[in-house]
C-alpha cells in the first residue's frame, strides 16, 4: 500500500533531539550556520532549514541597530524567541532571537525543504511544485502559516518545534540579499547544492 505523500516525506526525514532556547543563548554567527540542516515545524508543519542569513545589532542592515522600538523589541531579547515582521507591507519573515539580552541579533530563516505536511503548504500556497513552496522567506511564512501572531512566541514550545540536525551538512556562505547596508558581510549560510534555496550561492 502506497504512502501518502505527507507520510513519505516525515519517513524519509529522521528528527534529531529537540533544541531549547539555549542553543541561541550565544553568537549569531555561531547559531546560524548550525541551524542549517535542522528542522523546523510550525503546528507540524514544516521542514528542514536550508538557507538562512544573520544579523547583529552593530551592522546598520540589522532591525535593531537604531535601537529598540515597538515593532522590534523581541530582538532584544531574550534569546530563543521568534521575531517576525512585514516585509514591504505584504509578506511575514520569521526571525530567530539570539545572544543575551540586550544584543539585539537574529537569524532570518530564508528557506526550508518542506518535510512535513506538505498538502497544507499547498493549500496555503496554492501551489504544487515542492521547491516553490518554501523557496524565500515570505514563502515559508505563508507555507508554515506564520503571522504577526507567532512574534515574541519560545522556539522550544508548541506550536513551535525545532529539532537539531542529524548528520553534518556540507554549508556554504555569502552576501545577505535584498539589503542596501552592510552588504558586503558575508553572512549567508546555505545548504550546499540544495534545491530549496530561494537564489543559488
Amino acid at each position: 500500500m502506497a504512502r501518502s505523500p505527507k507520510t513519505a516525506a516525515a519517513a524519509a526525514h529522521s528528527l534529531g533531539k529537540p533544541l531549547k532556547r539555549s542553543f541561541f543563548a550565544r553568537s549569531v554567527l555561531e547559531v546560524a550556520p548550525d541551524l542549517i540542516g535542522a528542522t523546523l515545524l510550525v503546528d507540524g508543519v514544516g521542514g528542514i532549514i536550508v538557507e538562512v542569513e544573520a544579523y547583529h545589532h552593530t551592522e546598520p542592515a540589522a532591525h535593531s541597530f537604531n535601537g529598540p522600538t515597538p515593532r522590534n523589541l523581541v530582538m532584544f531579547g531574550p534569546a530563543g524567541f521568534s521575531y517576525v515582521y512585514r516585509s514591504y507591507g505584504i509578506h511575514w519573515c520569521v526571525n530567530f532571537v539570539c545572544e543575551k539580552a540586550g544584543s539585539a541579533s537574529a537569524v532570518l530563516i530564508r528557506a526550508l525543504e518542506p518535510t512535513h505536511g506538505i498538502p497544507a503548504m499547498r493549500r496555503r500556497r496554492g501551489l504544487h511544485d515542492e521547491r516553490s513552496l518554501c523557496s524565500g522567506p515570505g514563502k515559508l511564512c505563508e507555507a508554515l502559516g506564520i503571522t504577526i501572531a507567532h512574534s515574541g512566541l519560545p522556539l522550544d514550545t508548541p506550536p513551535i518545534a525545532l529539532h537539531a540536525r542529524v548528520g553534518k551538512p556540507e554549508i556554504v556562505t555569502g552576501l545577505r540579499i535584498g539589503i542596501t547596508k552592510a552588504v558586503d558581510l558575508p553572512w549567508r549560510y546555505g545548504l550546499k547544492d540544495s534545491k530549496f534555496l530561494s537564489k543559488r550561492f
